[in-house]
Formats: structure tokens, sequence, C-alpha cells
């Protein structure tokens, strides 16, 4: 699709500022964590499982996630990081022009009061403490695009907000208890879901060094990066074989799906190394993330 045939600011414009293929990512740890609350729930009386509840959080995600992308696209362009004439990743709105700046950050606005619109209910499931966490996501919402992803926090922010956060929390909200179990199972998502970022910080690593963006792939080298990239996928599984001890046996199993396929894609990786070829292996990766999720979700769910 040529930027020409995109009329500015249009319907088409904002759903590809919206980024809608990430939307699939967002929702992986979600499904996990609702997954798991709704097995569990059956140990206690009354039917605790709320499918209000449930659809709140994966709006919220959801939101969250258009909301997030509308704060990069945002942000990049006013850093001037995102240079049309040497970007390597998917085009963004307001760089090309689809969508003005202004009405960008009218949208970051909008978008911002919704999310916290959708998560004020959640509050009559899961306490006052759920003000925190809207809080927390909103504002590292911001601060990741605006700071922290220049000084190498990415990833371990994607492991908090992509990972820890929407597993543990959907599963608190709905049964006001979380375990260690449930913990570590939201480890495992988080650096699933991290392989994304290493992908694309991993094509982006001389423009970034560049730009002077220190990002954990810039600091650790190609190498080392190529080795997480891999680790993070098989550490996911490896601590996913928690599954069974807890009687969810396809959970442990069915993720086998994904690791073939990382591993594909990680010797892809490999050949490639560098420039735009590398847009392949990261549509793969969020391909992946997503068989993982279900996976993982239906072998809970069949367990």
């Amino acid at each position: 699709m040529k930027s020409k045939d995109i009329k500015k600011d249009s319907i088409k414009a904002w759903i590809l500022a919206s980024r809608p293929k990430t939307l699939s990512g967002a929702a992986v740890p979600v499904m996990i964590g609702l997954a798991l609350a709704y097995k569990d729930s059956t140990f206690y009386e009354g039917d605790p499982f709320s499918w209000v509840a449930a659809v709140l959080c994966i709006l919220f995600a959801w939101v969250m996630q258009i909301d997030a992308n509308f704060i990069n696209d945002f942000f990049d362009y006013a850093k001037g990081t995102d240079d049309t004439s040497t970007r390597l990743g998917p085009r963004r709105a307001c760089a090309q022009g689809w969508v003005s700046v202004d009405k960008m950050k009218h949208a970051v606005a909008i978008t911002t009061c919704i999310a916290c619109l959708i998560g004020l209910p959640l509050i009559m499931y899961g306490g006052m403490e759920m003000v925190l966490i809207g809080i927390l996501c909103v504002v590292f919402c911001f601060l990741y695009t605006t700071h922290l992803s220049y000084v190498g926090m990415g990833d371990l922010l994607v492991i908090v907000f992509f990972g820890i956060i929407p597993v543990c929390v959907p599963y608190y909200i709905q049964l006001h208890t979380c375990s260690s179990f449930i913990f570590l199972m939201s480890l495992a998502c988080g650096m699933v879901v991290d392989t994304l970022l290493i992908v694309n910080n991993f094509r982006d690593r001389d423009t970034d060094k560049t730009v002077g963006k220190t990002t954990l792939v810039v600091k650790i080298g190609e190498k080392a990066s190529l080795q997480l990239y891999l680790a993070l996928g098989w550490g996911a599984c490896v601590m996913g074989l928690a599954y069974f001890t807890h009687g969810y046996f396809l959970a442990s199993l069915m993720p086998v799906v994904y690791l073939v396929l990382h591993h594909y894609t990680y010797l892809r990786i490999k050949r490639i190394n560098r420039g735009k070829a590398l847009n392949q292996c990261l549509g793969e990766t969020a391909r992946n993330i997503l068989i993982y999720g279900m996976m993982v979700t239906i072998g809970i769910l069949l367990s």
C-alpha cells in the first residue's frame, strides 16, 4: 500500500495508526490469566468467575495497546527518530503524513481516557488496588516511549506489562488471590512477548546506536541478542512445565508447537541478520506469540 493511496486523517489512516496486528499480542497474557482463573474458579463456591470482568480486562488491554501505539507514533515523530529515509520497520502514521500531528495528540488523550473509563468498573471486582494498577499502566505507557526505551529498560517493561500484570491482575480480579505458580506463568508469558521487542530492536540496532537509543540489543551486542531471543522462548516453555505439576498437562505439552516455530524464526533472523527483510521475522514472531497464547489457553481449558 502506497502512502499516496491513503487519505490524510481518513478511517483507513486511523486503522493503520492503531496497528491492529498488535492487538492479538496484547490479548495473549490476558487470555492466559483468565483461563487459569476460570479453571481455578471451580474450586470456589458460587462460581465467582465474572464474564463481564473478563471482557473488561480484554477491552482494557486492547485500548491500552492502541494508546501505546499512538503515543509511540506521536513522540517518535516529535523526537525526529521516525525518519522515513532511514526507517527499517513498518511505516508510521505521523511520519508518513497519514495522520496530522495535532490530531494524533488528541487521539492519545482520547484513548487514554477511554482506557481509564473501561478500567474503572474493574474496581468493583478487584478493589481500589485497581486504581494503582491503572495509573501504573498509563504512566509507564508514556515513559516507555519518551524515556525508558532509550536506556535499555524496554525489555523489563515488556515482561512486567505484557506478562506479570496482564496475567496476574485478571486472575486476581476474578478470584481475589494470586500464587507463586501464577506469577511464574506470567513471567513465562512476558518472556515470550519480549521476543518481539528483541527482534524489533535487533533490526534497528545500527540506527538506534546512531541516534543514541541504548536498547538492550545495543548494549549486549548482536551475538548475545540472538542467543537471548532463542533462550527466551525455550526458557518460557521450560518454565511452562510447571503447568503439568498443577494439573494442566496439555498446557505444558501444546506449546511445543510454538517452540518449533520459534526456533525456525531464530534461524531465519540469524541468516538474514540485517535490513528490512527482518520485518518478515517480526511478523513471524508476532504469529508465534499468538500461537503460544492459544496453545497455553486451550491447554489450560482442556486439561
